[in-house]
Order: structure tokens, then sequence, then C-alpha cells
């Protein structure tokens, strides 16, 4: 029985704000999640994220950094952006981006913070089950 906590994974990565960078942030998470039962929905949600960072805020043309970190009981992903404003979508009774990110999180397991500096990191957490 291991009585020392096991150190996470981390993987971090800055990309340029292009949306040209989405399927390299998908590739780089999906490489380092391998073999894992939440890469799947780590991968999707990281890719939400990038491509919400590069779209809806200052980090469009500039950059935005990526990070997945595997524990022994969940996956930790984020990105950091360089901030902006925070336009509501108007409903349209139609499924979002983060709507979906809330589907396979939970609304306790994903959220939004400001830095500091003015930048955003948006991050989720996805449990894994025992033993994995």
């Amino acid at each position: 029985m291991r009585t020392e906590p096991i150190a996470p994974t981390c993987y971090t990565g800055i990309y340029p704000g292009r949306a040209d960078q989405l399927h390299l942030v998908r590739r780089a998470v999906a490489r380092h999640l391998a073999g894992c039962a939440a890469a799947d929905d780590a991968v999707l949600i990281l890719s939400e994220f990038a491509a919400n960072a590069i779209v809806h805020s200052a980090s469009r043309g500039q950059f935005f950094t990526a990070r997945a970190e595997l524990y022994p009981d969940y996956v930790w992903i984020e990105a950091e952006d360089l901030g902006g404003p925070w336009r509501r979508r108007l409903s349209d009774d139609r499924p979002h981006g983060l709507d979906v990110v809330q589907a396979l999180t939970g609304p306790e397991n994903w959220g939004v913070e400001t830095t500091t500096d003015g930048g955003r990191v948006v991050w989720a957490r996805l449990d894994l089950p025992p033993g994995e």
C-alpha cells in the first residue's frame, strides 16, 4: 500500500491566439492524458476553453495558456487568457460550449476566475472512477 501521495503529471502549453492552434491543443492534451478514462472529455472541454480564449478575449492575436494535470482521482484542466469583457450570450434554447462543459462536469466542478493582472482562468475538474 502506497503511503505517500502520488505527484500529478502536468502539461502546460502556451499558444498563439489563433484558431489554427486548436488542433495542437487537442493533440497535446490527448497525448498527455492517453489511457485516462476522462481523456476524451478533458480534450473536449479544454478545446472549448481554448476556442473561447481565442474568440472572446484579449488573447485573440496574442496568446493563451492551456494546462492539464492528471491526479490519482481527478483531472484538472484550465485555459488562461488575457481577459477582456465577458459578454453573456442570448439564450436560444440550444446548448453551447460552456453548457456542454457543465453537462460533463456538473455545476460545481468548473468555473471562471480573474487573475491579479486582469486575465481570466477558466477551469474544470473531472473526477475519475476509483482505481483509474
